[in-house]
């Protein structure tokens, strides 16, 4: 068994999978595996993965199913004692998973996470400013240092394989991360964050949740929505207002006009979708 399984869903990403890939066969942490799905790629990823030797790579061929069913292969194969997440275009410190690994097992923690400066042509910013070492085990407390409620990330965390347990990705569907987040936050015990070590987010201008369309917005609201639920289903006390999910849109030649949404107690009219009103019943 390895001490963590790293999964990687891979899809025409040539241009990145290299920096991606180098970036994890020089951890040090060495006792990983490397888990590439590859999505049925039509450009030369597959190649370039098979360029690396090095025998930690596992290198899966599937037919395209979109992200979540990538994932949700590696997780499947994967055999480490903890699991971790990188998008192809994305890379991490030398020392990431390294770091990561020890504070979990000085804690006994279920999920270690650090922090994630995000790189595009207009912004290199950290998202969390994580600065030291500290156990989290209300979920409130988890989804609020997590700021799982915006940003739902999964991959600046490592997860201990029990707590994945049954637990997938929904296929066929963009904005994925954030109701897997919130499900695995809730099932661990606890959380502690690492500091001084980085995942590199790269806002790629053509991934697929940058090149918005009227499914995929809709999806983004199926996630919010999935979320909404399950922090009321279980009970979870963040302020109400917080979170806002979408239930209804009132659309006019498919231009958005209002639309109704749902925080944890409260429903609002918004103009145009966005513009709060007033208090709806």
């Amino acid at each position: 068994m390895a001490k963590i399984s790293v999964i990687i869903p891979v899809y025409n990403c040539e241009k990145f999978i290299e920096k991606c890939l180098q970036s994890l066969v020089n951890q040090t942490l060495t006792d990983i595996e490397i888990i590439l799905v590859n999505d049925g790629s039509t450009d030369n990823s597959q190649k370039i993965i098979e360029k690396f030797s090095d025998t930690r790579i596992k290198l899966i061929n599937k037919k395209n199913g979109g992200q979540s069913s990538a994932r949700n292969v590696g997780l499947d194969v994967a055999n480490g004692e903890y699991i971790g997440f990188i998008d192809s275009d994305d890379w991490v410190d030398s020392d990431f998973f390294e770091k990561l690994y020890n504070t979990a097992k000085k804690y006994n923690a279920d999920i270690a996470m650090t922090d994630f400066i995000r790189i595009g042509p207009t912004k290199y910013k950290k998202r969390l400013n994580i600065s030291e070492e500290k156990i989290y085990e209300k979920i409130e407390n988890k989804i609020k240092i997590a700021n799982a409620l915006k940003e739902g990330c999964i991959w600046n965390k490592i997860y201990k394989k029990e707590i994945l347990t049954g637990l997938k990705f929904n296929e066929g569907m963009y904005f994925e991360d954030g109701p897997f987040t919130i499900r695995a936050l809730y099932n661990s015990n606890i959380l502690v964050t690492v500091p001084n070590t980085y995942y590199y987010y790269y806002q790629n201008p053509n991934s697929t949740v940058k090149k918005m369309n009227a499914a995929k917005r809709a999806d983004k609201q199926k996630s919010k929505r999935e979320i909404l639920d399950f922090i009321k289903q279980h009970n979870i006390q963040i302020k109400d207002k917080t979170y806002w999910a979408t239930l209804k849109s009132y659309k006019l030649f498919n231009k958005t006009l209002a639309t109704i949404q749902e925080s944890i107690h409260s429903k609002r009219l918004c103009l145009f979708g966005v513009i709060p009103l007033f208090p709806y019943k």
